[in-house]
């Protein structure tokens, strides 16, 4: 008896330590492991925002890294820019380094609560000719909580829908039926959202009820079928090229 109450409580203490792990603190909200990438001509930074904890505070890293990783992977096989594997860094909505780069991934808009410089950076981020690129968000709430949050960097411009044949899709991998993914996905049939910068170029892409990183993520995996794992890299190459020549 008294080994396996010995055995209980070290698992006790196991489990407590994994616990402080995965929910230990990184300016005040919880830790994922920072990368330092290479010096290549693409990094791809992923956005640590304000949260309102209707996801845990945590959607913003949802299948991070390897999505990241396997993204920037395909990049690197499937056309001609420079990027390593590790080309891709957790960058502070609310700090000045998220000027360093110029294209943005944003998972889990539906959970943001911006603080008032996280919105001052995104305005700027976009008047400066940032791309940014929303994913992982899906049904009425969150759509709505994403549209509020952005519309108080720009309160005066709307989004629009981006229909199929927009030049954004067909760029360097013409793509006729984005709903190819929509079966493996919650919330119906994907649309994408847009948002014009001054120049008249879409800055922002959202796509409501798609995962394209749950696809980047899991595309090697048996359960994950192919054809929508595909379309799901070569659209996110479609919104790099866009962000690089736009």
């Amino acid at each position: 008896m008294a080994f396996i109450n010995n055995i209980k409580t070290w698992l006790f203490l196991v489990s407590l330590l994994f616990a402080s792990i995965a929910f230990s603190q990184w300016g005040g909200r919880y830790r994922i492991e920072q990368n330092n990438p290479p010096a290549t001509e693409l990094i791809v930074a992923r956005w640590h925002f304000g949260t309102n904890g209707n996801i845990g505070h945590l959607g913003w890293s949802h299948n991070y890294p390897s999505s990241d990783k396997n993204f920037n992977g395909f990049i690197n096989q499937s056309t001609r820019i420079d990027v390593d594997t590790l080309s891709y860094r957790i960058v502070e909505l609310g700090s000045d380094e998220v000027f360093d780069y110029p294209f943005a991934y944003v998972s889990e808009p539906g959970e943001m609560e911006l603080t008032t410089q996280e919105v001052e950076n995104l305005r700027e981020f976009i008047d400066r000719g940032g791309f940014i690129l929303m994913d992982d968000f899906d049904g009425s709430w969150q759509l709505d909580t994403m549209l509020s949050q952005v519309q108080r960097s720009f309160p005066n411009r709307p989004f629009f829908s981006l229909e199929n044949n927009h030049r954004l899709f067909q760029l360097v991998f013409p793509l006729a039926d984005l709903n190819g993914m929509s079966h493996y996905v919650p919330g119906g049939d994907i649309t994408y959202l847009g948002m014009l910068n001054n120049d008249g170029e879409v800055a922002i892409a959202a796509g409501h009820n798609n995962d394209l990183a749950n696809f980047w993520d899991w595309y090697d995996q048996a359960y994950s079928p192919l054809e929508p794992a595909a379309d799901a890299f070569r659209l996110g190459i479609n919104f790099v090229v866009w962000s690089m020549t736009h």
